[in-house]
């Protein structure tokens, strides 16, 4: 699935990395895409669903901190 990221930032690679180094979450940017899907972020949901819990956890904790740091 693709997820438009562009409230978040306009560069999805680093915001990939971002998520990555602290929520230990794995996303592909969509710059990976082509051109047309930079700003976006590419989810599987190819696990458990335990899996797909805590990584939508993380994920949310991820989106509140941003979201306070403005």
């Amino acid at each position: 699935m693709l997820a438009n990221a562009r409230h978040l930032s306009t560069d999805s690679v680093l915001l990939a990395r971002e998520i990555l180094e602290s929520s230990h979450v794995a996303v592909t940017p969509g710059a990976a895409f082509g051109a047309n899907a930079e700003g976006y972020l590419r989810f599987s949901y190819a696990s458990s669903l335990e899996r797909i819990h805590e990584g939508l956890e993380r994920l949310r904790r991820f989106l509140g901190e941003a979201r306070r740091r403005g």
